[in-house]
């Protein structure tokens, strides 16, 4: 799992990331709002923890941001203000829980864990079988069974992506998102890689592969599921 950890004071920052990696998370940190932005553009992740007083921009813009194209990541905000009107205001933006500065370490890894644990299983009941335009796939057993009626078996590498772009469907998906998602954060094929895998979906699940209903590939930017 891969939470961004966005905290302006440096040894919050520091306690935070290391006691998060104990706990087997894999952690990407920033003390500015801006700079958080562009990794949440660029790279996907599972959480984010998100101080609300941070350099650039709040932890409540970055909330309403994300939330614009992501209702589904769950985001945690820390923030030393403990009125009842920054808490409302956080979760109206949109932020998943809300913890008040100083909080008790173990709590907020509860809480983390908590988050996490919802999250993955609301993906996992929506995704179980998955039916568009008479082709059936069932991310558990990676079985796919085709418009043509043909059953096929799907790759490990396969499914990831399928599922990725099924989760976030009528979303452009970058390729650094996909490669962070797919093959893992020190792993990084060729964008040839991914077009491949975007032409088999289209061999095995679009009864026209040349002109393509489900399966899209945007530009310099990234590839999209359309539904």
């Amino acid at each position: 799992m891969r939470i961004l950890l966005v905290e302006d004071e440096e040894s919050i920052r520091d306690a935070l990331r290391l006691n998060l990696e104990l706990e087997g998370y894999e952690v990407v940190s920033t003390a500015n709002g801006r700079k958080a932005l562009d990794l949440i553009g660029g790279q996907h992740f599972d959480l984010l923890l998100l101080d609300v007083m941070l350099p650039d921009v709040d932890g409540f813009t970055i909330t309403e941001q994300v939330r614009l194209t992501n209702t589904e990541t769950p985001i945690l905000l820390l923030t030393a203000k403990d009125m009842a009107q920054d808490r409302v205001t956080g979760l109206k933006k949109g932020a998943d829980d809300y913890l008040t500065k100083p909080f008790n370490l173990e709590e907020l890894l509860l809480r983390v864990r908590k988050l996490l644990q919802r999250s993955q299983r609301v993906k996992g009941e929506s995704l179980g079988v998955f039916e568009f335009g008479n082709n059936k796939v069932n991310f558990e057993t990676f079985e796919a069974i085709t418009f043509r009626g043909e059953q096929i078996i799907l790759t490990k590498k396969e499914a990831m992506l399928l599922k990725l772009l099924v989760e976030r469907k009528n979303e452009v998906v970058s390729r650094n998102q996909i490669l962070q998602a797919v093959w893992g954060y020190d792993v990084f094929p060729s964008t040839r890689t991914i077009d491949n895998f975007i032409l088999a979906f289209r061999k095995y699940f679009e009864q026209d592969a040349k002109s393509p209903r489900f399966f899209h590939s945007i530009r310099g930017v990234g590839y999209k599921f359309a539904m």
